[in-house]
């Protein structure tokens, strides 16, 4: 029986490597750069329009945040990178929180969301890096599909692929939070990443 997307309830904030849950249930780790949407991508994956928490301005995920999904997995969502105006010192403590997050962390799937219209960045390539040094199953998720053409989504996601080097058995998946498409994958992706039937 795969895992209720719809059933989820934020748990805490991690501000310190203190605070990080490790009780044995699978965590699926998503990270993105401040503007890409990675709430929005949560929000529309559990089915809730503001669960997770959707600034205006990017930046506002400044802790590592985890949802309980159906009490039987964790979707752990990673502070943004990239964009946000934040100061140097707080941008310090982000990396030194993630570093110590990578170290101890016991992943179970990474997703890496990335904006499909542009050709990622060094801190997504770096991004990118950390999962696959992990071992652990990655997804790259292309978000904001509905602001392409038809005809300008396979060059994207090719352009995706070759700079992130991404494998034959690399998953990339097309997205869109605002509407929906991309998401029966995401959760098919997610529940046989932990052993889960859909």
């Amino acid at each position: 029986m795969g895992l209720n997307f719809g059933k989820a309830e934020f748990i805490r904030s991690a501000a310190s490597k203190e605070q990080f849950l490790w009780d044995g249930l699978p965590q699926f780790v998503f990270a993105g750069r401040s503007n890409v949407g990675k709430s929005s991508v949560i929000n529309r994956l559990l089915g809730r329009k503001n669960l997770a928490y959707v600034g205006a301005s990017p930046g506002k995920t400044t802790q590592v945040n985890y949802y309980l999904v159906d009490r039987r997995a964790y979707l752990v969502d990673l502070p943004g990178y990239g964009y946000a105006k934040v100061s140097k010192a707080e941008k310090e403590r982000w990396g030194r929180l993630m570093d110590c997050y990578f170290q101890e962390a016991h992943i179970t799937a990474g997703i890496l969301i990335v904006d499909i219209r542009h050709k990622p960045t060094a801190d997504d390539v770096t991004m990118n890096a950390w999962f696959r040094e992990t071992g652990c199953p990655k997804i790259v998720v292309a978000n904001k599909l509905d602001k392409l053409k038809k005809s300008q989504v396979e060059p994207a996601l090719a352009l995706i692929r070759e700079t992130l080097e991404l494998g034959e058995t690399d998953c990339l998946v097309p997205f869109s939070a605002e509407k929906g498409a991309g998401k029966e994958e995401l959760i098919r992706l997610l529940n046989a990443a932990c052993g889960e039937g859909t």
